[in-house]
């Protein structure tokens, strides 16, 4: 049974959970925007995935200058600085006895406009700030891995839609995430314009070949921060690591895959296009020799490393 990459353990704490809107804190079931917000309308805005783990943000720099840059590139004003959003994210972690285990949904819209129409200039109010924080945590899947299927939906060029910057309007993430459950798998993989694989519709892809992890260009995709992350964590270990053209052939026939992301870091591919990966079926992620628990165990080093717990 599929259920999706994001898959989580449901705790009825969330129930009870405060959510921040501009800075005012209010009960999950009387949070609300105007329908007159520019998110509602037209996805016009941006947004980040967030992990609070001891007691500290992970990798919150990164995730403050995506956000910002891609306010940016929309002409879209935040109005606070980036350390007043982070005091903003802790304080509602705070209010809502926080510590661990916790997934944050960053999101800002351009804010309430006049009347429904595109054109910024009839936005009337500040930058709408919503932060909703969870107690998510990922559900095991036994070392089954995750399945994925090819989508017909590419990603398209950046004068199109910039497909590095993570703002609101996902359809063609959604169409290929729809695709992906007629299929009876957990998410869809995406192509570039040349058919070489580009991204998934949530999460980040990679290969294993021989020893050297593979990912693409990045040119048709978010920079993601865990993938980032990876490759860093890669170069920093002496491991061969590739941003690179490479098909969906490269593909089934690689050692082991696997997919990142902020909510559940670095998670086995069992399978693509119903081609298993890896030998017979059984991937080096199996045995002593996989490259792919090695790097799970040193991104679980970089997170500690990164909130200072080492």
């Amino acid at each position: 049974m599929t259920s999706g990459t994001h898959h989580y353990a449901d705790d009825p704490r969330n129930q009870e959970i405060l959510i921040n809107i501009n800075g005012e804190l209010f009960p999950r079931n009387e949070a609300k925007i105007s329908v007159f917000d520019s998110g509602f309308i037209l996805g016009d805005g941006v947004w980040e995935g967030i992990r609070l783990h001891k007691g500290k943000l992970a990798f919150i720099d990164q995730h403050m200058r995506r956000l910002y840059n891609g306010a940016k590139a929309l002409d879209m004003d935040i109005g606070i600085t980036p350390q007043q959003l982070i005091n903003r994210i802790l304080h509602t972690c705070e209010s809502n006895d926080m510590t661990d285990g916790v997934h944050i949904r960053l999101m800002v819209t351009r804010g309430t406009k006049a009347t429904p129409y595109q054109d910024p200039r009839v936005t009337i109010s500040a930058a709408t700030i919503v932060i909703i924080a969870e107690y998510k945590t990922p559900v095991e899947n036994n070392n089954r891995g995750v399945t994925l299927f090819t989508s017909h939906v590419r990603r398209g060029y950046p004068d199109v839609q910039d497909p590095k910057l993570n703002t609101h309007s996902k359809l063609n993430c959604i169409f290929a995430c729809i695709q992906a459950a007629k299929a009876q798998v957990d998410e869809a993989l995406m192509l570039d314009p040349h058919g070489f694989v580009a991204t998934c519709n949530s999460t980040h892809f990679f290969i294993i070949r021989n020893n050297e992890v593979w990912t693409s260009t990045g040119d048709f995709c978010l920079d993601g921060i865990t993938r980032r992350n990876v490759i860093n964590m890669c170069k920093r270990n002496d491991i061969a690591v590739f941003e690179k053209n490479f098909s969906l052939a490269d593909v089934y026939g690689a050692d082991e895959a696997f997919i990142t992301g902020t909510f559940a870091g670095l998670t086995a591919v069992s399978s693509v296009d119903g081609r298993m990966i890896g030998q017979s079926g059984k991937q080096k992620s199996d045995t002593q020799n996989s490259l792919l628990k090695r790097l799970q165990s040193l991104y679980v080093n970089l997170i500690e490393e990164d909130i200072g717990e080492v």
